[in-house]
Order: C-alpha cells, then sequence, then structure tokens
C-alpha cells in the first residue's frame, strides 16, 4: 500500500484492508473468501489477485513501473509463482518498518475505512 501511494501521484487506487468491515464486505460483494492475505484489485466489476492485481496496478505509477504491464503475456501460474516467492521474502528483502503509515491529510480521503462517502459511493 505504502509503496502504491509513493508512486501513484494521480490517486487512482482506494484502499481498504482486508480485515476491516468494508474489506470483508467488498471480498464478499465479488465472492471471495474473507481469509485471502495477498493484494485485491477491483476494477470495472472484476477482481485481480496477486500477480494480476500488482500487474494491472503497475500501469497506473508514475515512471518506468507502467512497463511492467507486458509481464502479463507471462502464464498466470508461472507469474504467481514468482508473486508468491517475493511476497513471503519481501521484508527480508526489503525491511519492514516498525509501525504502521499513519496517512496525511491528503491520503486519508484514499482509505475506504476512513471515507463515509466513499464507502455510500462504493455501494451506491
Amino acid at each position: 500500500m505504502q509503496f502504491i501511494i509513493k508512486r501513484d501521484s494521480r490517486g487512482h487506487f482506494k484502499f481498504a484492508g482486508l480485515e476491516s468491515a468494508i474489506g470483508h464486505k467488498l471480498l464478499g460483494q465479488y465472492g471471495l473468501h474473507e481469509n485471502l492475505s495477498t493484494i485485491v484489485l477491483l476494477k470495472n466489476g472484476r477482481t485481480y489477485v496477486k500477480s494480476d492485481a500488482a500487474l494491472r496496478i503497475s500501469q497506473y505509477l508514475d515512471g518506468a513501473w507502467k512497463l511492467l504491464i507486458v509481464l502479463l503475456v507471462i502464464p498466470r501460474p508461472v507469474r504467481d509463482f514468482f508473486y508468491d516467492i517475493i511476497a513471503r521474502n519481501r521484508y527480508t528483502w526489503f525491511g519492514k518498518l516498525e509501525s504502521c503509515m499513519l496517512p496525511s491529510r491528503e491520503h486519508q480521503a484514499r482509505f475506504l475505512d476512513n471515507n463515509q462517502e466513499t464507502e455510500k459511493q462504493t455501494y451506491s
């Protein structure tokens, strides 16, 4: 999430924790099981998980991250195999923050859990 926020200067994405009330509601609405523990992208009524989600997100990020979209030509099982390896080792390879990020005032509206207006728009 922090990675995306830093590279999504146009604010394409909104966020909800999978464990939050709205996260559970969205997972149920889209037929995904509630104990899912991976990145999920909801876009135009479709759901994407793991490498599908990450690569589709990358096309909206600032800089050369957009180019990763070409990796969608690789079969999903192969992409997800490498996605799982990266996900399992991300804290070892990239470090882990000791505390969660507190969103700035400008970023707070991007969190569905904190934004009642966005929640209303999502379900109307």
